[in-house]
């Protein structure tokens, strides 16, 4: 255990915590999976009703205030000064958790040969970890995109444990060009000659870049593209009139995305999870309905998750039964608005939701 730090935001504290096996929805059983958990704020009450869970999406971390500072931290929609924020990383990603670059029980790295995972694993492995550290039930789980797969799914199989659950700019599946275009990203890290099969020495850093820069065009708006970079030379030199190797200042902000990327994410953990996004799929689940109050926020120009699917995401939770209402994030950022914008986010959210509620007042307590 590692106390990180102590301010404004309250103790930090983070750990890994041994799950033990994981049977997976395929029917393979993982062995010894370790969950690395970020916590933050105050110390979780026996009953939960002071804990928000914040998973993370697809290039996130257990730390969450690092990406979403405005939803937690001081001052923010969970202020740590009340709240206790969970953070855990992902089954299957690169910061602490099991996933491809961690050693199997042979002493190797799984490398490619870490099995399919789904978010309904993911959600598991994470309860697991919740339960290790003492937190049974919790009265938020809110996050984006990946995360809000999660929330929906930890919504679905656990409304029991659950208060309420904000999915925001994502909806109940992934349409067919969302997993076109992971299943592209993922070609391009596959035809690096670094990539060796997933068995790579060296990182697969252009093909890990590409997938990036195919990745960032779904996740920002054509609005702002054009605003922010339109037709012009890029910045940092050249003129594409006088050389086909020179770039437009768009394509040079997505060279630099990718760089900052390759840096920081393994390409294993990038084609896993990008999977476990494909194969995520609640239609037909929505019933019975369950205790837990659900919040679709849809974000205006998204891409990848239109806010017209999440609008009738929201509205077919309801026909079935559940609490589910739709919020709109207005944002000039795409699918990436939840990110960019967290305090719009913050004021969308604040009013009727369950940060009015008191700590210890979990509803259906």
């Amino acid at each position: 255990m590692t106390s990180l730090a102590q301010g404004d935001i309250g103790a930090v504290v983070e750990r890994d915590v041994e799950i033990g096996a994981l049977e997976l929805a395929s029917g393979e059983t993982l062995p010894d999976v370790v969950q690395r958990v970020t916590r933050y704020g105050c110390e979780p009450l026996p009953d939960g009703s002071n804990v928000v869970f914040v998973p993370h999406a697809l290039s996130g971390s257990s730390r969450v205030l690092e990406w979403w500072d405005g939803i937690a931290g001081a001052g923010g929609l969970f202020d740590t000064a009340q709240w206790c924020v969970v953070g855990i990383n992902v089954l299957g990603g690169c910061y602490g958790s099991t996933g491809p670059s961690s050693l199997a029980p042979d002493g190797r790295r799984w490398g490619p040969r870490f099995p399919v995972v789904t978010i309904a694993d993911i959600v598991e492995a994470e309860r697991g970890a919740l339960l290790e550290i003492g937190i049974e039930r919790f009265a938020t789980v809110i996050s984006g995109s990946l995360g809000g797969q999660q929330a929906l799914q930890w919504a679905r199989a656990h409304p029991d444990l659950v208060g309420q659950a904000i999915v925001v700019g994502t909806f109940d599946h992934l349409r067919a060009q969302g997993i076109a275009q992971n299943g592209v990203a993922r070609d391009a890290i596959r035809l690096d000659p670094r990539f060796e099969g997933g068995w790579y020495e060296e990182p697969p850093i252009d093909g890990l870049r590409l997938a990036r820069a195919i990745a960032t065009l779904t996740y920002k708006s054509e609005d702002l593209f054009e605003r922010r970079y339109g037709n012009r030379a890029d910045r940092a030199g050249g003129d594409p009139s006088r050389s086909l190797d020179a770039r437009f200042d768009v394509e040079g902000y997505l060279a630099h995305q990718g760089d900052v990327f390759v840096r920081r994410f393994d390409a294993n953990s990038y084609i896993t999870l990008t999977r476990a996004m494909d194969l995520f799929d609640l239609r037909g689940r929505e019933r019975p309905a369950g205790r837990t109050r659900l919040t679709f926020v849809g974000i205006e120009g998204d891409q990848l998750y239109s806010p017209q699917f999440v609008w009738s995401c929201a509205a077919r939770w309801a026909e079935a039964g559940w609490d589910s209402e739709y919020r709109h994030l207005e944002s000039d950022h795409g699918h990436d608005g939840f990110l960019a914008h967290p305090q719009t986010l913050a004021a969308v959210l604040r009013e009727g939701l369950e940060t009015a509620r008191p700590p210890g007042t979990l509803k259906g307590s």
